[in-house]
């Protein structure tokens, strides 16, 4: 086992999360990777142990109700000592929310709330006081996002939680809150996003998340917002009229 610890991270097949995943093992931490694309994870796997640390892989499907518990049943029977939990997977469901689909909808609550809170509650307990926890929220949970409705909700949850578990914690368990703004990832396509206005004037690598989200978390950091464009508009966010917000909302979320 590495002296600095192991880091479990939730979809590490790809994007931010594999991004993740070589940025704990770039510093020497054993990883477990956590996703449904075993093939991915494999070759992530071999890539990371010839760096000199250990990578186990999970494959499995997230998206079910007992999919928490089913993960960390894994882990202890593996008997691999987390000492990094990386909630990280996501979707995002895209168009106006009448026409969503109702499944994909739970999916991403599943998925974007429920799953982390989950996973967060059952390894603090295997953390003995001690321990770290890393929450992928987003700069779009600090407002509401017409057209994205249910994404923006489901981030604004994640974002208050991390943050209130912090203040918790404190002294206890180190928890941040990575909140990045559009990212060069499979995200957008994957959440049918083509029309979108998203990413087209400002985005950042899955790269530089990682290494800033890394620092952050290190440095007992509760909020961490990698980009400079993304941390201006958190602030004109939070000064703005909140009609004024979803109108823009709607409009950078909508067709161009």
């Amino acid at each position: 086992m590495s002296e600095r610890g192991t880091a479990l991270i939730t979809g590490a097949s790809a994007g931010i999360g594999e991004a993740l995943a070589r940025e704990f093992a770039g510093h020497g931490h054993d990883v477990v990777l956590v996703a449904r694309r075993e093939e991915r994870l494999e070759s992530l796997a071999a890539d990371l142990e010839r760096e000199g640390v250990a990578a186990e892989t999970v494959a499995m499907d997230l998206d079910s109700a007992s999919a928490a518990e089913e993960l960390h049943e894994t882990v202890t029977e593996r008997g691999l000592d987390v000492d990094i939990l990386v909630n990280n997977v996501g979707v995002g469901t895209y168009g106006p929310f009448a026409e969503s689909d109702l499944d994909a909808e739970r999916t991403q609550l599943r998925l974007n709330v429920v799953l982390p809170v989950e996973l967060t509650r059952l390894f603090l307990d295997e953390f003995d006081g001690g321990g770290k926890v890393l929450n992928v929220g987003s700069v779009a949970g600090f407002q509401p996002g017409p057209n994205l409705a249910g994404y923006y909700a489901s981030k604004a949850y994640v974002n208050s939680f991390t943050e209130a578990i912090a203040a918790e914690l404190r002294d206890e368990v180190a928890v941040t809150l990575l909140c990045p703004g559009p990212v060069d990832t499979e995200f957008q396509s994957r959440a049918g996003m083509g029309d979108s206005a998203v990413g087209r004037l400002t985005s950042n690598t899955p790269e530089a998340v990682a290494e800033s989200s890394y620092e952050g978390l290190m440095a007992g950091e509760t909020v961490v917002v990698p980009s400079r464009a993304m941390r201006v508009v958190d602030l004109l966010g939070r000064v703005t009229p909140r009609p004024v917000v979803r109108r823009v909302a709607a409009w950078v979320n909508g067709g161009r």
